[in-house]
């Protein structure tokens, strides 16, 4: 008698008789005598009796294919060949015409899911041959039967499912000063400790290269300014002793004589020791410079992951006020406002200025023109961007102005939005630590359901309150499967070897130094975050109130009130499951086509929610929504304190923004005001992508430099800049052909007064 089955992805399940009926019962149908129950019973109960206790899928249907032929019904054991064979080319068919696509570079959203990925090159095919292969893995060996579901219909993604296998996790927030005072093992040969600014500018892409083939997320600094300065100071004594040698005079005394400032200034009129300090000043700025522009010209153009993506790169600075902290942000920001090679803009790394006051967002403070300078920047180069440390969420209680390594003390952020820093099991930090997976959930889809089950001519207060309590019932059922799922995929990563993470699991992550090779990483990484992310809240509260939060006060409470379950629940999670979990504001990339595709072909076309080729980025506003910067942040700002996972705030303005700093300055007001958390600006930046040439004309057909017409718009894709839409997926393509601006210039109006 069979008792199990072994299924074709190795899983053993309960032996289901009512599987081999409808199997033959189907193949009954397709035939021209129809069904015959009492033969349908006896070849079933033969098969159930017979057969061994354990059988696979396959040795199943073959005792079916036998028994038919040995009944009269030959008609019937044809039909279930033929559609058994049908299955098999099916199965096949699938992943040989996603290879195809790969093999010739077909534009799609499989070989556009990341577009900070090429992968029309060998090596990107490489890494997406692998990564369509690897997917199915996973949900046949990996996943439990719920998730598997969850996933199969549309209402959970898993994040970077590809690098399931690999165990390894997302992010981390490099503590670089470990990196520069004592160096590292990335391979074969070690690297000496940092003793002037080229080298510790050097080390510091080394770190995030090595570490980037060790990870599926991203690299991020979170004090750039902080741990760069010492090498400052170095790098100026070093040039006071060659002055040393060139005059034979001895400058020590000057060694550690406090600066205020790293400023060029002509040697003209000055003597001696002055003259002396001033020359080895001017010589140490333009090292700092070019060791600012060889640590962006490096994070644009060395390759990690196999050779195929640049480094996913962040970095985080702004509040180091001294001389040499202050150096290092000027001549980074320089650098940034002049461009790379042609004079085009950056794309990595993502730059981010953390403002707070009493250090850099005041007039009196001491960093505010370096604050002037960061806008002035972005206004041409959309970096960098602004986390609010003021705000209510981001401040942590030990943080002290004159404690000289505060930044310990101080969030970072990284990449498109990740956030951490709350810490159940450790330092309140976000140094060393770093997402370890994330799971997103289809809130739209859930919405759907509510609207078709609880259907009305006639949108009542009443059939609202019914769509909306089995939305909440809905959502809290794919909350625990994801929970379930993120602890399951802890489970599996804590398993892995530190030796198989050599730099991250030696000098990076929080507590890993004590780490063995041997040892498992299962000790340290409850540092890390579990996300659980949702997408399409705009969406969502059209299925389920007829408006969305920026058109409606009444759809703003209830999306309220359901990020807020999701918060309270995933507070119950921690408690459930010992880890750090956390709500993202998803960053939908590939992911906004996605679950928009299946779900129309599910649902058809629902105007509002299913009618365009995307779901709206997270809590935002939709993009084709027109509203004030003010009205827009008014709805979003609530939502940050409620996602401390990661989140985002943009504006869009229209016209050439570099002119006019003051309108970013205004946007980081407001944030301010509003108590958000991270914010950006996008604009309009047009790149002849045969010299480089940029401008920021409205519509730029043929470059006026080289005569080119290959213009491509720069754009900021989810959190982070894409040279080329050539890479961008349908689904973002279609947002950003719907993006509206939130100011206009002709009357500035910001706020919406």
């Amino acid at each position: 008698m069979i008792q199990t089955v072994v299924k074709r992805d190795g899983r053993i399940v309960g032996f289901n008789e009512q599987k081999i009926m409808a199997a033959i019962r189907k193949a009954m149908l397709h035939t021209d005598k129809g069904e015959d129950e009492r033969l349908l019973y006896q070849i079933t109960d033969h098969i159930a009796q017979g057969g061994d206790s354990q059988m696979t899928v396959e040795q199943i249907q073959d005792l079916v294919e036998v028994e038919l032929m040995k009944s009269s019904r030959k008609d019937v054991a044809q039909k279930y060949i033929a559609y058994r064979h049908q299955r098999s080319v099916a199965r096949k068919a699938k992943t040989r015409e996603v290879f195809l696509d790969i093999v010739n570079i077909k534009h799609n959203d499989v070989t556009r899911e990341n577009a900070n990925m090429n992968a029309d090159t060998p090596a990107g095919m490489m890494m997406k041959f692998a990564s369509e292969t690897t997917k199915p893995f996973v949900d046949d060996y990996l996943l439990s039967e719920d998730t598997r579901e969850a996933v199969e219909k549309n209402y959970i993604h898993i994040h970077d499912k590809d690098y399931y296998p690999t165990k390894s996790l997302t992010c981390v927030q490099h503590p670089l000063d470990n990196i520069l005072n004592c160096g590292f093992i990335a391979g074969h040969g070690a690297s000496r400790p940092a003793r002037r600014i080229e080298t510790a500018s050097v080390l510091a892409c080394i770190s995030m290269e090595c570490c980037q083939n060790e990870m599926h997320g991203g690299q991020a600094i979170p004090a750039f300014d902080f741990y760069l300065a010492p090498y400052v100071r170095m790098s100026y004594v070093e040039e006071l002793k060659a002055l040393e040698d060139l005059n034979g005079e001895s400058y020590k005394d000057l060694y550690d004589e406090p600066l205020m400032d790293y400023i060029k200034k002509p040697l003209d009129g000055l003597t001696g020791r002055e003259r002396a300090q001033q020359h080895a000043i001017n010589k140490t700025v333009g090292r700092v410079h070019q060791a600012m522009e060889a640590f962006i010209h490096n994070m644009n153009t060395i390759h990690s992951r196999g050779g195929n993506q640049v480094v996913f790169s962040s970095i985080n600075y702004g509040t180091d006020t001294s001389a040499e902290g202050r150096c290092i942000m000027r001549e980074i920001l320089l650098s940034t406002y002049e461009g790379v090679g042609n004079g085009e803009t950056a794309i990595f790394p993502i730059q981010i200025w953390k403002k707070k006051r009493g250090v850099n967002y005041l007039p009196e403070d001491r960093n505010f023109d370096l604050y002037q300078l960061a806008c002035k920047v972005t206004a041409r180069r959309f970096f960098p961007n602004f986390l609010n440390l003021d705000a209510t969420y981001n401040q942590d209680s030990d943080w002290r102005a004159d404690d000289p390594k505060r930044y310990v003390h101080e969030v970072a952020t990284m990449g498109c939005r990740t956030r951490v820093f709350e810490n159940r099991f450790g330092p309140k930090t976000s140094i060393g630590r770093g997402n370890l997976s994330f799971t997103t959930i289809n809130i739209v889809k859930l919405a759907i359901e509510c609207m078709l089950e609880v259907k009305s001519e006639e949108l009542t207060q009443e059939v609202k309150d019914k769509r909306v309590a089995l939305f909440f019932a809905k959502l809290d059922h794919m909350l625990e499967v994801a929970a379930k799922q993120l602890d399951d995929r802890y489970q599996f990563q804590k398993t892995a070897f530190a030796k198989q993470f050599p730099l991250l699991m030696k000098s990076l992550w929080i507590g890993a130094d004590k780490l063995k090779p041997y040892d498992t990483i299962e000790s340290v990484i409850n540092q890390g975050t579990l996300g659980i992310g949702f997408i399409g809240l705009a969406e969502c509260l059209v299925a389920l109130t007829g408006k969305h939060h920026g058109e409606s006060a009444e759809s703003q409470e209830l999306g309220l009130k359901i990020v807020s379950y999701m918060r309270q629940r995933i507070n119950d999670f921690c408690e459930q499951y010992h880890h750090n979990y956390s709500v993202l504001a998803t960053p939908a990339e590939g992911l906004s086509g996605k679950f928009t595709k299946k779900d129309r072909k599910q649902f058809g076309s629902i105007p509002g929610v299913t009618d365009r080729d995307y779901y709206t980025n997270s809590n935002h506003v939709p993009v084709y929504y027109k509203c004030s910067a003010r009205h827009k942040a008014e709805v979003e700002a609530p939502y940050h304190e409620m996602t401390r996972g990661g989140h985002i705030f943009y504006v869009e303005i229209d016209g050439d923004a570099t002119h006019n700093p003051q309108v970013i300055m205004s946007v980081v007001d407001m944030m301010d005001q509003l108590n958000m958390g991270y914010g950006s600006v996008n604009h309009n930046r047009n790149r002849c992508m045969d010299c480089g040439y940029e401008n920021a004309d409205d519509h730029l057909d043929t470059c006026p430099k080289c005569g080119s017409k290959n213009i491509d718009k720069l754009q900021r894709i989810t959190g982070y800049l894409v040279g080329t839409t050539d890479r961008w997926n349908s689904g973002k393509l279609a947002e950003l052909n719907d993006r509206v601006t939130h100011i206009d210039h002709g009357t500035k109006d910001l706020f919406g007064d």
